[in-house]
């Protein structure tokens, strides 16, 4: 199925060829790549009042999740009854957030890689919300990075090692 990717801010420079070939090298990881999913690219401006909304943080983030299906157990695939449900649902990544955290020797696509791999994740019911959540999602990253890694033959690690 599809992928739709929008780049709706010019904060930061962006390929979205580049970034699309690497998500769909995510997709394929997870074996979801049959299920639409949307990921919406935007600046600080943007992001901010959705994490207020949504989360009620009034600051920017890296990446915002909104899955199509609701209370998936972590790790399983969804089984539609319809065509129509066919759909994970929304990334926002906060690719100006993203930007400004790189560290100098980090590859800015990487970092938005293994954000997006977080953010997909979520979208499979993946959670961090206890420490066993944040385990089970951990390894789920780290088993999807290091075949992404293989295969594209970069170094991907989550972002999260070690903060819970």
């Amino acid at each position: 199925m599809s992928l739709v990717l929008r780049n709706l801010q010019r904060a930061v420079p962006l390929r979205r060829a580049r970034l699309r070939e690497k998500v769909q090298a995510v997709r394929r990881a997870l074996w979801v790549q049959r299920f639409d999913l949307g990921v919406v690219c935007v600046d600080n401006r943007k992001i901010q009042p959705i994490n207020r909304i949504y989360r009620d943080k009034n600051t920017p983030t890296d990446m915002l999740s909104f899955p199509f299906h609701e209370d998936l157990k972590a790790g399983k695939i969804p089984q539609p009854d319809f065509p129509d449900d066919y759909n994970l649902g929304d990334i926002f990544l906060g690719v100006e957030y993203i930007f400004q955290h790189c560290k100098e020797n980090e590859d800015y696509y990487d970092i938005l890689t293994v954000t997006a791999t977080h953010g997909l994740c979520h979208l499979l019911g993946f959670t961090h919300s206890t420490e066993a959540d944040w385990q089970k999602r951990y390894q789920k990253e780290k088993q999807v990075l290091k075949e992404l890694s293989r295969h594209k033959g970069a170094r991907f690690q989550p972002l999260s090692k070690g903060l819970f």
